[in-house]
């Protein structure tokens, strides 16, 4: 059974932009219509099957809300997106109680619009795909007890165990507009490299930094676990000054937990970290020839390999003194010549005066 897809905002590009990112799914299973009102939407809505409502908030006419609850009086179940240019908090939270599943600002994510549209009409997941092999199913199912549990201790709006590419291994909750989660997590996973690389720099065995967003939709909170993995805590509250060193000390704990699980379903090769040799090991190394050898230049190894005995030192400083005195006053730049070349030349004072 297809999923229909009613795209409406009366300006024309917007359509086609939207039209042209929903083809690229190439899933035969959308429709996908258009219109350029919310009277004329309403007339689709009544000869279509329309799963999802994508349309602007501000249209010719009615709202977009408006149209919302319009279409929702004929069909419940229909999952909404808005797109709005308006930037205003109390607008945005207006939107978003209405029921809609995302609200996007102009100019749209595209990435982000895509990821919505197949989370919530239970498309296969090609934007943000979830690994789908049996042991990591097993996983996340482990996982996602410990995270559900501490979600609800801790109070929070969601508990995520990301990737250190920002992909979503296992989750508790959701954001409470999760309309810009791909970018969301992105930006998150280009923070977690940045603070893997800075404790490798300074040569930290095991990361221990976290990073804190206070304010906005969520109070954030991100600890990684080791190189691979992270932890993100969303919720209201959670950073305050007041708050932030009991919620600190919660997620370190359930870190340990999560590490603990993880290596007994068998991924402790992903999760460890190769700590660095030290320095007294290095040299130990280099005395034993543990250490790989440099190979030599061509012009060294042919030296190398034509020496038929040792060479005493006196024979070492009678090559270096003939080598000096047969390049002696050369200079190694073509365009310039030797004192002795320019008095033969009558370039020299001496030379003039005469």
């Amino acid at each position: 059974m297809g999923h229909g897809i009613l795209l409406v905002d009366d300006q024309r590009d917007i359509l086609r932009l939207l039209h042209s990112t929903l083809d690229t799914l190439k899933n035969s299973e959308l429709e996908i219509f258009e219109s350029p009102s919310g009277e004329e939407a309403l007339l689709e809505v009544g000869r279509r099957n329309i799963d999802m409502l994508v349309a602007d908030y501000l249209l010719p006419g009615m709202t977009g809300i408006e149209l919302m609850h319009k279409v929702r009086a004929r069909n419940p179940e229909v999952k909404v997106i808005l797109i709005s240019g308006m930037t205003d908090r109390k607008a945005r939270d207006e939107m978003l109680n209405a029921g809609a599943v995302a609200l996007f600002d102009k100019p749209i994510p595209l990435a982000d619009f895509l990821d919505v549209v197949e989370r919530n009409l239970g498309l296969v997941r090609t934007i943000f795909p979830p690994e789908s092999d049996v042991k990591s199913e097993a996983r996340r199912s482990r996982i996602s007890d410990l995270l559900a549990n501490f979600r609800q201790d801790i109070k929070a709006q969601a508990v995520f165990l990301l990737n250190e590419r920002g992909m979503v291994m296992a989750r508790a909750g959701d954001l409470r507009d999760s309309s810009m989660e791909v970018s969301l997590l992105s930006a998150l996973s280009a923070i977690f490299g940045a603070g893997i690389k800075v404790a490798k720099f300074n040569r930290q065995e095991i990361p221990v930094q976290y990073f804190v967003f206070n304010g906005g939709d969520h109070d954030l909170l991100l600890i990684p676990i080791d190189t691979t993995y992270s932890l993100l805590l969303a919720g209201n509250g959670i950073t305050d000054r007041g708050n932030l060193p009991d919620t600190i000390d919660a997620m370190f704990a359930l870190r340990k937990e999560v590490e603990r699980s993880l290596r007994s379903m068998g991924v402790t090769a992903e999760l460890k970290e190769q700590k660095p040799p030290s320095a007294a090991s290095a040299r130990q190394k280099a005395k034993t020839g543990d250490l790989p050898a440099a190979p030599p230049a061509p012009e060294m190894e042919a030296l190398l390999k034509g020496a038929k005995k040792k060479v005493k030192q006196d024979e070492m400083d009678d090559f270096w003194n003939k080598a000096a005195e047969q390049h002696a006053g050369k200079s190694t730049n073509p365009e310039v010549i030797s004192y002795e070349q320019a008095r033969k030349m009558g370039l020299t004072p001496d030379e003039k005066k005469k």
